[in-house]
């Protein structure tokens, strides 16, 4: 039998619980190792943050690539996550300041996030809410992920 050189998983892990997607992932790394290509498809975007290298794809057309620290350093975006008991009446007022592109819970934060970081410290100061506290984090995958694909606009394919 040949050795195999190159294995392709469409979304390997949808559906499947915790543990079983941690050994699984587990597995990707030790064939990776061992010098097998795996292409992986994914939208869990910590799945993403395993590989060596990630694409994006927007209808149809490549958005960017590379290693997962230079996309994010790349994107431009500056994100504040902000925790506190009343973080969770934030985020659709925040959606609403110009200088805002996201605010998105993750767990019990919401993750604010543009291109202007005075910007995005005047909005957060306008919400009023000392009870929040907010540092400036880097912008997750996720982060990244949802500001390129806002970029890339709606999908004008034809598909008749």
């Amino acid at each position: 039998m040949h050795k195999l050189m190159f294995l392709l998983l469409d979304e390997p892990t949808a559906g499947v619980d915790p543990q079983a997607r941690r050994d699984f992932w587990d597995e990707i790394h030790r064939l990776s190792i061992a010098g097998l290509t795996v292409l992986v498809s994914t939208h869990y975007m910590d799945e993403a943050e395993r590989c060596d290298r990630i694409v994006y794809l927007a209808h149809g057309k490549l958005i960017t690539q590379g290693r997962v620290a230079d996309i994010i350093a790349e994107s431009g975006l500056v994100t504040f996550r902000g925790q506190g008991d009343g973080v969770r009446e934030l985020a659709q007022v925040l959606r609403r300041d110009p200088a805002v592109q996201q605010a998105s819970y993750f767990g019990a934060a919401l993750h604010v996030s543009g291109t202007e970081r005075a910007a995005l410290e005047g909005a957060i100061s306008r919400t009023g809410h000392t009870d929040i506290a907010w540092a400036e984090v880097e912008p997750s995958l996720e982060d990244v992920f949802i500001a390129r694909m806002a970029r890339a606009g709606d999908d004008r394919r034809s598909h008749g």
